[in-house]
């Protein structure tokens, strides 16, 4: 069924994006594995030819165009690529922590912050996860005491995307201990603040390009002009961020699926057995015309959630329901396809491989399945 979500600026711009991965990122994505983090000229590159900040007031140097589309041009383009994982900060940058910045920013904030940001000077990243808590945010042991004109921020965050490229974090933590929820805030932590430090780049199973680290906090003086909103708001900004959130990570998983049954059938209808095309069995049929209809059935409801985030009415219980159903659609469809392949599937060499590697992940990040499963659930009264 054809697709109506996209119109001609769209196109177009994915005709840009699209010769930018070619050139900017594909070349170099192999390397960028190898190293474990891109280096952080791909941002300002990025900037520089205004994929940053595209819904960022022209004033701040954005786009100035309010429309999700485009970030989903880009997260389409990236699966596309075959080079995901290379580029898969930058949307994190864009879709992910950049919200938070245009929707709390005070106007000072935002005139130091967000020319940056959109030169991609400035590289964001958000801390919510911390050792030992997983989804359980409001148990989190970070704590910002204020003392003056400061918060004194000690505690510790792992496994953030962007951990050891990130200029501006985004840090979820306790400014009343005292409390669960209410007692949350947002604070931005700057790099070179005093008694921030970055553990390790951590070791994934996928996903090699896209840097991950652990962070701490020892007495780390942070001004309270680094606030975001008020203080006490912390949770109800990051559920209400949420939902965006997890229709990107919906939109990247339903184009990495897409992505792995087109390089499957270029395969089945090239690799041979018993004397014909594989592709030709029944067995080979009937599992790509499956997944091929979910695919295309997946698409449609993601389009219609970005049609409704455009409109201010996407809630959270379609976001779930987006997440949790692409990203387990991505790891049924990779796995099936990496099946068809056979031995050479297994080989590194092959590109399911590496999506099969990097698919696992996103039925864990931004609410696990299980999570994604709760929040449906009560919204039907149980």
């Amino acid at each position: 069924m054809k697709r109506t979500l996209y119109e001609s600026d769209h196109e177009d711009f994915r005709a840009a994006f699209r010769a930018f991965v070619e050139k900017e990122i594909v070349p170099h994505e192999p390397g960028w594995e190898s190293d474990g983090i891109v280096p952080r000229e791909l941002y300002t590159t990025a900037g520089a030819n205004g994929f940053l900040g595209i819904d960022v007031p022209e004033q701040y140097g954005g786009g100035g165009v309010p429309d999700f589309r485009f970030n989903a041009v880009i997260a389409e383009e990236l699966m596309r690529s075959g080079a995901a994982a290379a580029g898969l900060g930058l949307t994190l940058h864009n879709d992910i922590v950049l919200p938070y910045l245009l929707a709390y920013c005070t106007e000072e904030q935002k005139q130091r912050w967000l020319p940056g940001v959109v030169s991609g000077e400035k590289i964001l990243a958000i801390a919510m996860t911390e050792p030992g808590i997983g989804s359980d945010l409001a148990s989190m042991s970070t704590t910002a005491i204020r003392d003056g004109d400061h918060y004194v921020v000690n505690g510790a965050k792992t496994f953030i995307t962007n951990g050891v490229n990130a200029d501006l974090v985004v840090t979820a933590v306790k400014t009343d201990p005292s409390q669960k929820h209410k007692g949350m805030s947002l604070l931005m932590l700057e790099r070179g603040m005093d008694g921030f430090e970055r553990g390790r780049n951590l070791d994934k199973l996928g996903q090699h390009a896209q840097d991950t680290a652990e962070l701490s906090f020892t007495d780390v003086p942070v001004p309270v002009a680094n606030l975001l909103g008020e203080e006490g708001q912390g949770f109800a900004q990051l559920v209400t961020n949420l939902p965006q959130e997890r229709l990107s990570i919906a939109v990247a998983a339903v184009a990495a699926a897409r992505t792995a049954l087109t390089q499957t059938l270029e395969y089945v209808k090239e690799r041979k057995a018993f004397g014909s095309p594989i592709g030709s069995f029944q067995n080979s049929k009937f599992v790509l015309a499956e997944l091929d209809t979910e695919i295309d059935i997946a698409e449609h409801y993601v389009d219609d959630c970005v049609r409704a985030l455009n409109a201010g009415e996407l809630t959270a219980v379609d976001a779930s329901k987006a997440k949790y159903w692409c990203t387990e659609l991505q790891g049924k469809v990779v796995d099936r396809c990496l099946q068809l392949h056979g031995g050479y599937g297994y080989m590194s060499e092959y590109p399911i491989s590496k999506a099969y590697a990097d698919a696992r992940i996103t039925r864990i990040y931004g609410g696990t399945t299980e999570i994604m499963k709760e929040v449906i659930g009560r919204n039907l009264g149980l």
